[in-house]
């Protein structure tokens, strides 16, 4: 083996303290959590135009159920298993429906007659 190559073979494996950690440094993060929390503010001659809070919890699934912390199970965006929201009545289509309900019905009772049929005979 070259010197060169021993260099260059030498800088690629884990040194000490560097970035051959980063696996365990994540495991640790992931497993204990980090928290990343900041305020920013906007002020205009001593008034607050604007504040944003910032809070970035970084963690694994496992340590957030652990803390109690599922939202993303609950949000039917992220989860399929999330009961979606039913979308608010229209009362225009509610209305169209009804009309539409009654004329049918008085059609149907209006063929039954021709045919001399009760609705104990269907």
């Amino acid at each position: 083996m070259t010197d060169a190559l021993a260099r260059r073979s030498g800088a690629l494996s884990p040194q000490p303290g560097g970035a051959g950690n980063l696996a365990d440094i994540l495991e640790r993060v992931l497993d204990k959590g980090v928290v990343i929390a900041g305020d920013i503010k906007i002020n205009l001659l001593d008034i607050e135009l604007l504040t944003i809070k910032l809070r970035l919890l970084v963690v694994s699934v496992d340590t957030a159920r652990e803390m109690g912390i599922d939202w993303w199970e609950h949000d039917p965006t992220l989860s399929s298993r999330a009961v979606r929201p039913a979308p608010a009545p229209d009362p225009v289509r509610t209305a169209e429906l009804a009309a539409e309900n009654a004329r049918l019905r008085a059609e149907l009772q209006s063929l039954n007659a021709r045919l001399k049929v009760g609705p104990d005979d269907l």
